[in-house]
Order: C-alpha cells, then sequence, then structure tokens
C-alpha cells in the first residue's frame, strides 16, 4: 500500500470515527425520527388499504349486474334452442361468452384484490405492533437516559460536595484551635493576675490564724449570740371548762 493510499485510509477512518460519534450523541434523536418516518409510512399503507378495498367494491358491484346478465342469456338460449330457432342463439350465446369473459377476468381481479387486501392488512397489524413496541423500548431509554444523567449530576455534584466539605472541615478546625489558642490566653492572665495581686498573702495569713473567717460554724453561732434576747410570747390556755354532770 502506497503512502497516498495510507494517507487516504486514514482520512476515512478519521471520518468514519466522526460520523459514529456524531449518530451516538444523537440516537435518540435519529432513533424518533426512524420511527415517525415508519409512523408515516403506516398511515400511507391505511390510506393504500382503504383505497384498494373502494376499488375492490368497484370491481365487485360492476360483476354482479355481468351474473345477472349471464344468467338472462342463459335462459334466452334454452328457450330459443327448445323453439328450434338456432341462428338467435347463437347470437345470444356470443353476448353471453363475452360477457362470461368479462366475468372471469373481473373474478380474477376480485381475487387478486382480496389477496393484496389481506397481505396489507397483516402488513399494517405487524408493523402497528413493531412501532408500539419500540416506542415502548423508546421510552425506557430514554428513562434510562435521564436516570443516568441525572446519577451523573449527581456524581459530579457529590464530588463537588466532597470538596467543599473538606474545606469547610479544615475552616471548623483553624476555628476551634484559635478558640483554644485565645482560652489558652485569658488563663495565663488570670493567673498572672494572681500573682500580682493580694490574693496569695490573703491566703497565708488565713492559714496562719489572723484573717476571720465568717464562714466557719463558730462565727455564724457567735453571730447568733449576740443577738439581743426577744421577750417570749404569751403562754396559750390549754385547759377548758368541763361540762357539769346533770344529777
Amino acid at each position: 500500500m502506497s503512502l497516498w493510499s495510507k494517507i487516504f485510509t486514514m482520512f476515512r477512518a478519521r471520518a468514519n470515527e466522526a460520523g459514529e460519534a456524531v449518530v451516538d450523541a444523537n440516537a435518540l434523536r435519529i432513533l424518533d425520527q426512524e420511527i415517525r418516518d415508519a409512523s408515516e409510512a403506516l398511515r400511507k399503507s391505511r390510506d393504500d388499504l382503504t383505497t384498494m378495498m373502494a376499488q375492490r367494491k368497484l370491481s365487485f358491484n360492476k360483476v354482479q349486474p355481468k351474473q345477472n346478465k349471464i344468467a338472462e342469456y342463459s335462459g334466452f338460449i334454452e328457450q330459443l334452442l327448445d323453439r328450434g330457432d338456432e341462428t338467435l342463439a347463437r347470437e345470444v350465446a356470443q353476448k353471453l361468452a363475452d360477457l362470461e369473459r368479462e366475468t372471469e377476468a373481473d373474478e380474477v381481479l376480485l381475487t387478486q384484490y382480496d389477496g393484496n387486501i389481506e397481505n396489507l392488512k397483516k402488513s399494517i397489524l405487524q408493523a402497528e405492533s413493531t412501532i408500539s413496541r419500540l416506542k415502548q423500548q423508546v421510552d425506557s431509554v430514554k428513562a434510562t437516559e435521564n436516570v443516568q444523567r441525572a446519577q451523573a449530576a449527581l456524581a459530579s455534584q457529590h464530588s463537588g460536595t466532597n470538596t467543599a466539605l473538606r474545606t469547610a472541615t479544615d475552616s471548623l478546625e483553624r476555628i476551634k484551635q484559635k478558640q483554644l489558642e485565645r482560652a489558652a490566653k485569658y488563663d495565663a492572665a488570670k493567673e498572672l493576675e494572681h500573682f500580682g495581686g493580694d490574693h496569695d498573702l490573703k491566703a497565708k495569713l488565713a492559714h496562719a490564724g489572723l484573717l476571720e473567717d465568717h464562714s466557719s460554724a463558730d462565727s455564724v453561732l457567735a453571730r447568733f449570740k449576740s443577738r439581743p434576747a426577744l421577750s417570749a410570747p404569751p403562754a396559750l390556755r390549754l385547759d377548758v371548762d368541763k361540762p357539769k354532770s346533770n344529777v
């Protein structure tokens, strides 16, 4: 294979791949259009069937009078032969022969109409069933396509959500770390305040007994003892007059 032939083959391969990519990307649109084309062809087939059935009826309407005429000419021939008028009987027989040929051709045409109508009816029923099945399958394919698109969107959003959650978690940890640092600074400030004040000195004096502890039990009792005495309330009379007994 020459170089130019290989290059031409390469371009054909690329064109084929591009065409397949376009077809795959628009597969549902193409399928919908193909179903619409098939439905339109089915509609035309129904019209053709209606036309054929009408033509068959017209042909049958032409045959019926001819058959009546054949029966009539047959009766005439029998009567003429009975009378011995063979000449007129022959003339009528010629008319009868022409009618029989026409009627035979019409009957052949009717048979063809009946066969074509039957075949067309079967084809229409089969096409209707196929189109109905295709539409159901297309609806299922479209539903699956929508579900898969939703799943892809959710997967993409979930990936973005995971990134956002990781970022939010990192921010939260930084905030917690800052709060711990501030709490440590507050504790250090309190320790410095106690160290610089007289808190340690008061604790040492109280431990040596030089500071009064107002919260001890002895101090509470001393506070109650130092109050002035209150006068006692008058005693309640508990005895009551007894009722006198009758003698």
